[in-house]
């Protein structure tokens, strides 16, 4: 994802002058992000983007104005995510990948990953996830199955994917074999994997 993706994709929304003007004031004045960022979901809509699965035109132009930050982008994101609802949560955790910020934005990921909240969880789990570390992004694809968060949207997990993570799955589909549950589908196909992956190696 770049930002002239972000721009493109966001050519109709319901107040394009709004839009230009927030990201012109943002890059000559950075304060007035704290203004122009919540206003994004009332000026630039709420709608999905055909041209952008799994965006927002709110999350889109949020992006955008932490992209056109001319500076201290990790104090600034982080600022705007303690402050802001789920939805700019959400935002914030998109941007992450396109600030020059480096693994500065973990702890939010950790933040998002605690909460019961899926669609933060989700958005934690996207591409700035690799800057995860093997224990903490295994437990967050736990988390996953565990509130139901669908294995798509973990960025990266068939190159990441272990034999650790393989066994943590084995354990909880015990459980819930004990219990009378079902494991989801995506998540005993993944285990199913690890496991045929693991069997062909030992031969």
């Amino acid at each position: 994802m770049r930002p002239d993706e972000l721009r493109a994709a966001l050519r109709g929304v319901p107040d394009p002058e709004w839009l230009a003007t927030a990201l012109r004031r943002v890059a000559t004045e950075p304060a007035t992000i704290a203004r122009f960022f919540p206003a994004a979901g009332r000026r630039c809509g709420r709608a999905e983007l055909p041209d952008l699965p799994g965006w927002t035109a709110d999350e889109a132009a949020r992006a955008l104005l932490l992209t056109a930050l001319p500076g201290d982008h990790a104090g600034r994101a982080e600022a705007l995510y303690r402050a802001g609802d789920a939805a700019e949560k959400r935002a914030v955790l998109k941007a992450l990948p396109l600030l020059p910020i480096g693994a500065a934005g973990v702890p939010l990921l950790h933040d998002a990953i605690r909460t019961n909240d899926t669609r933060l969880v989700a958005a934690a789990l996207g591409p700035y996830a690799h800057h995860l570390d093997a224990s903490a992004w295994r437990q967050a694809v736990l988390k996953c199955v565990f509130t139901g968060v669908p294995l798509a949207v973990v960025a990266d997990l068939d190159t990441r994917a272990d034999g650790e993570l393989a066994a943590m799955l084995a354990a909880l589909a015990a459980e819930r074999r004990a219990a009378g549950r079902r494991m989801p589908a995506d998540a005993t196909e993944l285990l199913d994997r690890l496991t045929a992956s693991e069997l062909h190696r030992e031969v």
